[in-house]
């Protein structure tokens, strides 16, 4: 793990969920320092299923990033300060078949956990074991306006990860 970080207890954290995931955003990051891709996301979740602390995050299968969440049984979610706002914008807007986004952005990827990636810059990780995923079947829309997000196509698949450790900038 890098050395920036300390693991904390998950029930520390004083974040507003909402705040963090759907205003601030995140990054999904996964893979290996050697080979890995990262997207931001404001989708997500966080709580408790099957007695497990528990992270879900949502992946278009047209997404970079879908690859490696295929590939890995871990993924992170990374939260920034506000410094880092343009690096999240260009992330969630390039795709990593095409550009190096850390070199773009000065993102410095660091080992997380074994087998795992964040960045030096994050503020907040996640890092979360895959234990679940199942794809969206928009057959079972209840409400709909959900629909208008996808235009028929490139439903999302919901990674459902257990919380290994919750690292925080020292």
């Amino acid at each position: 793990m890098a050395g920036s970080f300390v693991k904390v207890n998950p029930e520390e954290i004083t974040d507003n969920v909402f705040r963090i995931v759907g205003s601030d955003w995140m990054l999904v990051t996964a893979g290996t320092l050697e080979n890995y891709n990262t997207m931001t996301a404001s989708w997500g979740t966080m709580g408790v299923l099957w007695g497990k602390r528990i992270c879900i995050c949502f992946i278009r299968p047209s997404r970079y990033t879908y690859q490696f969440m295929e590939r890995n049984a871990l993924f992170t979610l990374s939260f920034f300060r506000e410094e880092q706002r343009d690096a999240l914008n260009f992330c969630g807007s390039r795709s990593g078949r095409d550009v190096d986004k850390a070199a773009e952005t000065g993102l410095i990827p660091v080992e997380a956990a074994a087998g795992t990636v964040t960045f030096q810059q994050a503020r907040m990780v996640m890092v979360c074991r895959k234990i679940y995923y199942q794809d969206f079947d928009p057959s079972h829309f209840i409400a709909p306006d959900i629909e208008s997000n996808y235009g028929g196509s490139d439903y999302h698949r919901i990674y459902i990860g257990e919380l290994e450790s919750c690292l925080v900038r020292k």
